[in-house]
């Protein structure tokens, strides 16, 4: 039995997320999928994180246990024929029998992007939020290194979420800019339903004064969800680097 870490990038438009779903399109079926109809058997795949549905991924990683004896370059060749083109296969290696995608992640970074315009380029639409009023992304740096520490980060989940424990170790976080992009990139070793898109609307709030500045700390420390700001939308969410 082999054990193949794939890694894969994807435009999360088209699909409800990473996960299986009853009556819904999502990246790890139309993945299986393509994979099935090289090897003839359809195996379970085990993915790095779930990611909502409009969520983009520049690095997915996911692992497969099979018998299959295909080369690992020929089968990223093979799968990437079979694919829809928002999807791409990166890479195949073998791993370890006890490698497992998830469980054995040690950081991951997401970047979030907004497109700081009030006119829409065509070429971001649903890959990037449009917000059309002033962001100040020196400021906002200096806001989102709030972020950084090992908190309970309750006060930045959405309620749906099944976790118990909401402990999380935040590396770094940045906001910077080109151009109109404004981005918020962060790194943690692990985040909670829906945490970054929160991260960004409390940055958001605070940028247009709903939210007091130099009180995320304080929103941390509440633990208190009602004290955070909005959900930001999916479209500028992207998983950026898994690292093991």
């Amino acid at each position: 039995m082999r054990n193949l870490l794939f890694t894969i990038s994807f435009c999360g438009t088209a699909y409800h997320g990473w996960q299986v779903q009853n009556n819904a399109v999502t990246v790890q079926q139309t993945v299986q999928d393509a994979i099935e109809k090289i090897i003839r058997k359809r195996e379970n795949i085990v993915g790095c994180s779930r990611t909502d549905a409009g969520v983009h991924a520049n690095m997915y990683c996911f692992n497969m246990k099979t018998e299959s004896l295909i080369p690992c370059e020929k089968l990223v060749t093979a799968i990437n024929a079979m694919l829809p083109d928002d999807i791409s296969v990166l890479d195949c290696v073998e791993k370890e029998e006890s490698f497992h995608a998830r469980y054995d992640c040690k950081r991951k970074e997401y970047k979030y992007l907004i497109l700081n315009s009030k006119i829409n380029n065509p070429f971001l639409t649903d890959r990037a939020l449009l917000y059309p009023y002033p962001l100040d992304e020196s400021f906002l740096d200096e806001q989102a290194k709030q972020f950084i520490g090992r908190y309970d980060y309750s006060a930045f989940c959405n309620s749906g979420s099944s976790v118990e424990d909401t402990v999380r170790n935040v590396f770094s976080a940045d906001v910077g800019r080109e151009g109109d992009t404004v981005t918020f990139t962060v790194s943690a070793d692990g985040f909670l339903y829906n945490m970054v898109r929160i991260m960004v609307g409390t940055l958001l709030d605070i940028s247009s004064g709903k939210i007091p500045e130099n009180t995320i700390k304080d929103i941390i420390l509440s633990k208190n969800r009602d004290m955070a700001g909005c959900t930001a939308p999916a479209c500028g969410l992207y998983l950026n680097k898994v690292e093991y």
